[in-house]
């Protein structure tokens, strides 16, 4: 419907491999991108692109990643409820509810009083990092390389990552996965995050990748103390297996990897809109740099 004259396929029909020039995936089975002699490029059916990265044999063609509005609405949708949700205690009051438990309190910090860090400044981090400034929090972002945004003190490297933990109670992870990032939320990291803040707390969002965290860390550090409390929307091995522990954490909430689930439609008129800016001699827009890994 959106390239019209253009056949599409699906994996397991049968069809000429020697005719395909464009390829739309999510977890390619070995092989599937094999024997390919036309193709000209591959579409990742999502913001990430690690399935790709570790692919044996990856053809040597432009990796483009879907980046649309729709997308990156609903992530700043998510960090931003679940950053009120914490500023709020909400989760104390759904327990007080099940228990018919009437305790207000002192009045809680406003947003203002909170110290947001935002970890990953791309598009995903800079919509996310603006929506909580409205809200009044007081935000910064960290980077792997030096970046300049208008109304943002940005942080990044190694050098500057110490500092923006730091000045951070509510630590939000939209970090892509690679090698440098494999792991990184750990006790180290956690340990250096703002123990002087409002919240009680540090505080743990992350919506980028599972690959990023360490689960045994998170869960022991939440235990002694370390973490105040910790939403995830993404895990170690997914779906998270019913044997985990963070299912039933009193201080975890847990969500199906669906903080920013792509709309087909909107992926579709994405993907569809690349193609025809390729073959109108147009460069392809959010190609992956293969070194950085996203």
């Amino acid at each position: 419907m959106h390239l019209p004259g253009l056949d599409i396929v699906v994996l397991g029909e049968d069809f000429d491999r020697a005719s395909v020039r464009y390829v739309a995936t999510w977890g390619p089975k070995p092989g599937s991108l094999s024997d390919l002699p036309a193709l000209e490029a591959i579409f990742s059916l999502g913001a990430g692109v690690d399935h790709l990265m570790g692919y044996p044999g990856l053809p040597d063609v432009p990796i483009v990643r879907v980046s649309q509005d729709d997308l990156t609405h609903r992530m700043s949708e998510y960090v931003v409820m679940h950053s009120l949700m914490h500023l709020r205690d909400q989760r104390r009051f759904d327990a007080d509810q099940r228990a018919k438990r009437w305790e207000p309190d002192r009045a809680p910090p406003i947003a203002a009083q909170v110290r947001v860090g935002v970890m990953g400044f791309g598009a995903l981090g800079q919509d996310a990092a603006r929506k909580l400034k409205v809200m009044g929090f007081d935000v910064a972002g960290w980077s792997r390389t030096p970046k300049a945004i208008e109304g943002f003190e940005i942080f990044s490297g190694e050098a500057g990552l110490e500092r923006f933990l730091a000045r951070t109670d509510i630590l939000v992870s939209l970090l892509p996965l690679t090698r440098e990032t494999r792991g990184i939320l750990n006790r180290d990291l956690f340990k250096k995050i703002a123990r002087d803040g409002r919240l009680g707390g540090p505080i743990l969002i992350n919506a980028g990748r599972g690959g990023s965290q360490v689960e045994a860390d998170i869960l022991a550090c939440l235990d002694d103390g370390t973490l105040k409390a910790a939403t995830l929307d993404v895990f170690e091995v997914e779906p998270l297996p019913q044997e985990s522990k963070l299912w039933t954490h009193p201080r975890v909430s847990v969500t199906p990897h669906n903080s920013a689930t792509s709309d087909a439609e909107m992926t579709a008129r994405y993907i569809a809109q690349q193609i025809r800016r390729h073959e109108a001699g147009e460069p392809f827009q959010n190609v992956v740099d293969r070194a950085r890994g996203y």
